[in-house]
């Protein structure tokens, strides 16, 4: 037997629906008991995070425009909760027709969970993002490649400086849900390991970076991550390296993500008239063709409003998203289980809908994305955020200072800022800057400026 069919053959067994999907949650493994209620251990982690305050927290971080004034947009948390929806579908529609395909599915996994298991990452992905929508991640980044933080780098390791150079709010997240955090329990969120493995997004470090932009956990959670990895047999992909294959559950995360942000930054811009009426459906309707495509302008002109015209084509386009992307799944099951799928499943969709959804991405960064509703948060959230690492950073760093004392002493206890290490202490850091909500975050700017005093 030559390697290379040895190779094939293992590969073809390395990832199963038997292992990938374990109800047992992390931290709180030797207290894994069957329960005898309704409620499955993945609906749990549903409820878990719902009731949770990072996740209210959501709705006062900006999504792409400004938080709402007298138009609503989307928030962190509507996005979130739209997501979780569209995930929800994803991962039911798939279950059903791989347990159509192979009944024995049924009782030897938790499949028939899938819906669960994906909007509950659904509800989590966005969690470890920062205030500011994308530009905080941008401003954290740079403030150590560019800013004064440049100082810190010839006193942290190669990997460590890795990690904070290229923050990024999926690896943050992964920290937020595992990491044990002063006073708090053992595995953080203590959600299963198929929920926390079908957040991460990236799975590789920031050192595995290469020509990528994004990455899936700090080095300080990739201890967490292994175990997780290794419990449900997720492929490694890199003997020496701390590179794996993505949990199956992950593509459909992704593509329920892909579906909303696209669809609905679409609709925002039309609420805030950087689109015409007549162009936003002109976008929609380029999704369909065909017998579909003259049914949906035929029920969209019963009504003559056309907020509910756009509405009524954001949900149709949203339904047929799903569907295309339930069919990528399925027609990719074999690679994705073997670790060899590559590309995204909106990218697989059929030729109407897929170029419908480059046009719209070609829109959203040509007319929305460089908006000057989206360039004066970008901009904001860069000063905020810069202010607020050079003060705290500077705090932690020489705590000896009589402004430092008063500054750490704003800091809850569960952030430790007191790390005996360098890399521990900047971890502290941002752990407290991006759970705050842009609110917060501008209060508190403003405050270390001199800029806003409490009432007397």
């Amino acid at each position: 037997m030559t390697w290379l069919l040895l190779l094939f053959m293992i590969m073809e067994t390395l990832m199963n629906w038997k292992q990938l999907i374990s109800p047992i949650r992390f931290g709180m493994e030797e207290f894994h008991e069957e329960r005898s209620d309704n409620r499955s251990e993945f609906l749990r982690d549903y409820d878990r995070l719902i009731f949770s305050s990072p996740f209210r927290r959501l709705q006062n971080k900006t999504q792409v425009f400004p938080l709402p004034g007298s138009i609503f947009v989307h928030n962190r948390l509507t996005h979130s909760l739209e997501v979780s929806c569209v995930g929800r579908s994803l991962g039911n529609n798939v279950a059903l027709e791989i347990l159509s395909r192979d009944p024995k599915l049924n009782t030897e996994t938790y499949l028939s969970e899938a819906g669960h298991i994906v909007s509950a990452a659904c509800l989590a992905h966005d969690m470890g993002n920062p205030p500011f929508g994308h530009s905080g991640e941008n401003a954290i980044a740079s403030f150590f490649s560019e800013g004064r933080g440049l100082a810190l780098k010839e006193h942290l390791k190669p990997e460590e400086w890795a990690d904070i150079t290229n923050f990024e709010g999926n690896a943050n997240a992964l920290r937020l849900l595992t990491h044990q955090f002063r006073g708090r329990r053992p595995g953080g969120f203590a959600l299963t390991y198929a929920t926390l493995a079908s957040i991460v997004k990236y799975p590789y470090s920031s050192s595995e970076i290469r020509n990528k932009k994004k990455f899936g956990f700090f080095i300080s959670e990739y201890g967490n991550f292994k175990r997780i990895a290794d419990k449900l047999g997720l492929i490694r992909l890199k003997e020496n390296g701390m590179v794996y294959a993505r949990h199956p559950f992950v593509w459909l995360v992704e593509a329920a993500d892909d579906i909303c942000y696209q669809i609905m930054d679409i609709e925002d811009a039309y609420k805030l008239k950087i689109l015409s009426p007549e162009y936003t459906k002109e976008l929609l309707l380029g999704y369909f063709e065909g017998e579909r495509l003259e049914k949906l302008k035929k029920n969209m002109n019963i009504v003559e409003d056309d907020n509910e015209k756009v509405a009524y084509l954001r949900s149709a386009v949203i339904g047929k998203l799903i569907q295309e992307c339930t069919k990528a799944f399925l027609d990719n099951e074999k690679a994705i289980l073997n670790g060899e799928f590559k590309s995204s499943l909106i990218s697989r969709v059929s030729d109407c809908p897929r170029k419908a959804y480059e046009r719209c991405t070609s829109v959203a960064f040509s007319k929305i994305y460089c908006s000057k509703h989206v360039l004066d948060v970008e901009m904001a959230g860069y000063q905020v955020i810069y202010t607020l690492l050079e003060q705290m950073i500077d705090a932690v760093t020489h705590p000896e200072k009589s402004y430092s004392k008063l500054l750490i002493k704003r800091v809850s206890d569960q952030y430790e800022i007191d790390s005996p290490t360098l890399y521990g202490k900047v971890l502290a850091v941002l752990d407290y800057i991006s759970g705050m909500t842009d609110v917060y975050a501008l209060d508190l700017y403003r405050k270390i400026k001199g800029h806003s005093l409490p009432s007397i």
